[in-house]
């Protein structure tokens, strides 16, 4: 069955040898070890930013995956007050100091007449719910008094004689503060 003659033909591999064998099975499993741990090396080697660019660093990324909004829980009977100066810089003095999106500026009583007369009411309600492109209560931060007093503020600058808003009763001051 077997043919000793093909038995004695040369051998035409690469390894001719026992020792060649040797060699290409240690060489077989180191070769293939010693890559793996180059890579992860080069991989784990740490950050590498590109030149000149700082957005990978600690401080840059923190502040990318900071919180969008916080809540912030106030005692209401421990609330200061705003003055209506103070509301009127704080939220209406970027529109009515100059007359942006079309809202009357404070002190012209020709802008302010029509609305005038329409009564402290309307012109109250007007702020806390919003009018064209003026938000409710000029963006939310502010209670309703604090709206109502930067309301007799701007009104009587243009023209008006409103009266100061009763401030709220210390039960009603959680309400209002909101």
């Amino acid at each position: 069955m077997f043919d000793d003659a093909a038995h004695d033909l040369p051998h035409e591999g690469p390894i001719r040898t026992p020792k060649q064998l040797i060699t290409a099975v240690v060489a077989s499993f180191l070769v293939p070890i010693v890559a793996i741990i180059l890579l992860v090396n080069y991989v784990d080697f740490g950050t590498k930013p590109a030149a000149g660019s700082t957005g990978l660093e600690a401080e840059a990324v923190g502040k990318r995956i900071q919180r969008v909004g916080s809540v912030e829980i106030r005692d209401a009977d421990s609330a200061v007050l705003r003055t209506g100066e103070q509301v009127y810089q704080g939220a209406c003095t970027a529109c009515h100091t100059t007359g942006a999106a079309g809202a009357p500026k404070i002190g012209d009583e020709a802008a302010w007449a029509p609305r005038l007369k329409t009564g402290y009411e309307a012109l109250l309600n007007s702020a806390l719910k919003g009018k064209g492109a003026m938000g409710a209560q000029g963006g939310g931060e502010y209670s309703d008094y604090e709206v109502a007093r930067a309301v007799v503020h701007v009104s009587n600058k243009s023209g008006a004689k409103f009266e100061e808003p009763k401030a709220p009763a210390p039960a009603d001051a959680a309400s209002a503060a909101k």
